[in-house]
């Protein structure tokens, strides 16, 4: 799940995804098992003031592989549920029972009155989409975020998954965008600044005429759900923060086919393309190490749910 950076726009001559994706009807909220640990905003909804370290000890660092690997395991099996006439809401439904079967909790349920345990963001939907009734159609893309709350510590990936046959457009945008992921990861270094990880990305979605989301950025994760440290996906000349051995966040690039800004539904989560036009996330949480960025969200055999698209773009 993002944070919430500035607005930009850029003019854009691409048309939007038709039919536009419409909110349908919402579930009642799902529960969670009393023995289950939960994070401290799950009851009231306000997570407070970030006051965590931005790193990690290292017994943190070991629950945040194992919460980072069943996250990721989680992610691979919703992604096994893609295709033509699956509503969101199953996936959430999936999700959640996964989440719990797990021993863990669904850190978006709740979460500043997120009232579902997963975002499923689809096509023109930015982030932060609500499942709903709304069934999955041929051609659509769908980004799954995938954040479990186990040992004290969250783990939070997604990925953009195609829906039976996807056009070129948007298979370029999910390639890419994925590739822009793997690009601001290998820019993260000990003692290098932040901005250079949206250097990184940016400059990849210029080369392939793709706008960059600024009002959603990467964040950092732990024992919170979002830490102060904030992680844009583009080039910040100013932001020189340096990043530490044993940081934690995470990289989550949006990118778009047309103009990157965005609007609100009325629900105040659901963020959009203001043109229409569809837009891809990639995201893994991440830990500053001796050799780069190690990604957390990962299954133990070291496999996630991106690689899928890695395997189709060949």
């Amino acid at each position: 799940m993002a944070k919430r950076k500035k607005k930009n726009r850029i003019a854009a001559d691409v048309s939007p995804s038709l039919p536009p994706v419409q909110p349908g009807l919402l579930s009642p909220t799902r529960r969670v098992p009393a023995d289950i640990a939960r994070p401290p905003y799950a009851v009231t909804g306000d997570p407070g003031p970030s006051t965590s370290s931005l790193t990690r000890t290292p017994e943190e660092l070991t629950a945040m592989r194992r919460t980072g690997a069943a996250a990721a395991e989680i992610l691979l099996r919703a992604g096994e549920m893609v295709r033509p006439g699956v509503t969101t809401d199953k996936i959430d439904e999936f999700v959640h029972q996964a989440c719990i079967d797990a021993g863990g909790y669904p850190s978006p349920l709740n979460y500043r009155g997120y009232p579902k345990s997963v975002c499923t963001s689809v096509n023109e939907v930015i982030c932060h989409g609500i499942p709903d009734s709304r069934p999955l159609a041929d051609g659509d893309i769908i980004n799954i975020d995938v954040t479990l709350y186990m040992h004290g510590v969250h783990g939070d990936t997604s990925t953009t998954f195609l829906v039976g046959d996807v056009d070129e457009p948007s298979f370029r945008l999910v390639k890419e965008t994925a590739r822009s992921l793997d690009l601001g990861i290998a820019a993260v270094r000990p003692g290098g600044a932040v901005n250079e990880i949206g250097k990184a990305i940016e400059s990849h979605a210029r080369q392939h005429r793709l706008g960059v989301v600024r009002e959603f950025i990467g964040h950092g994760v732990g024992t919170e759900f979002h830490s102060n440290l904030q992680i844009p996906h583009y080039y910040e000349r100013r932001l020189t923060t340096r990043l530490e051995l044993g940081t934690t966040f995470t990289i989550e690039p949006m990118l778009t086919l047309g103009a990157p800004e965005a609007a609100l539904w009325d629900d105040d989560w659901t963020a959009v393309t203001i043109d229409g036009t569809r837009t891809a996330q990639f995201e893994h949480t991440l830990v500053v190490g001796d050799g780069g960025a190690e990604r957390l969200t990962v299954t133990p055999t070291g496999e996630c749910a991106h690689d899928l698209i890695a395997a189709m773009a060949g």
